[in-house]
């Protein structure tokens, strides 16, 4: 069906108009608040022991997630684009759990096996604490950011088939000499987006981590988390805004290289 012009100028005003009501507009409005009292009064508040505390933090738990992620979910989404197994639909649902499952309910779930009382919790009898530590924050990140690289590879692995593996193995490869020189540089552009993808709702996530960690500034608290302990707890409206662009700075470095990836990803397929 061919739309008229009157009908597509419609419908872009309506789309412009829908993000500058629910994009533009509230990002505007948080940059006005963080520099309305200049540069250096926003600079003060983000380089505040909190706040740096708060970035090293957010920055160590995406060090951590990433490597994980990767891991589990090449050889996942090897296991359901090369495998067939009973139970594959199952580890099929099981992938987009996360994005079904409200992150505050992975917080509970976390407690409930691996707090005190819990199925796990005698662990902490041993020194190591999960719930309300470091660990219990990196497995709610975990598994909220789970599907993303799965969902990245998986795709790639269906559209390049079997042919150059089965040659490598035809002419003497192991598994693994197929996997790193025939594989891995096929999927490398979706496994790069997936991991980015990764970056990006690790450094966002809230809901998950807060059920899980103790929330005491200087020693577990994210940037999310401190952006709503400035404006909740502390009523520093005005800090709440600087840790807030902080993290959409973050934020925009990822989508920046989101861009980047994927428009060298289109050129690369071209020239092929």
């Amino acid at each position: 069906m061919r739309l008229s012009t009157k009908s597509v100028l419609g419908l872009r005003t309506i789309a412009l108009v829908y993000l500058f009501l629910l994009l533009v507009l509230p990002i505007a409005i948080i940059l006005y608040r963080s520099f309305e009292r200049g540069l250096g009064e926003f600079w003060s508040w983000i380089t505040t022991p909190a706040a740096i505390s708060a970035l090293q933090l957010s920055l160590l738990i995406v060090a951590i997630v990433v490597p994980l992620n990767v891991i589990f979910g090449v050889f996942t989404a090897l296991a359901l684009a090369r495998g067939t197994f009973r139970g594959k639909a199952a580890l099929q649902a099981a992938v987009d759990l996360p994005f079904a499952v409200s992150p505050v309910v992975v917080g509970v779930a976390l407690i409930m096996l691996w707090g005190v009382g819990g199925w796990f919790g005698g662990i902490e009898s041993l020194g190591f604490r999960v719930i309300f530590g470091l660990p219990g924050m990196v497995l709610a990140t975990v598994f909220v950011t789970l599907p993303f690289v799965v969902r990245e590879v998986e795709p790639v692995l269906h559209e390049i088939g079997t042919e150059q593996e089965q040659a490598a193995a035809t002419l003497g490869a192991n598994g693994w000499q197929t996997f790193w020189r025939i594989t891995l540089p096929a999927i490398r552009w979706g496994l790069t987006y997936g991991v980015v993808l990764t970056v990006a709702r690790a450094l966002g996530e809230y809901g998950a981590v807060l059920m899980v960690s103790s929330n005491f500034p200087g020693i577990s608290q994210t940037l999310t988390l401190l952006v709503s302990s400035r404006n909740h707890d502390d009523y520093n409206t005005f800090g709440a805004y600087a840790a807030a662009t902080l993290l959409m700075g973050l934020a925009l470095v990822t989508l920046v290289v989101m861009t980047l990836l994927e428009a060298t990803r289109r050129r690369n397929r071209d020239d092929d």
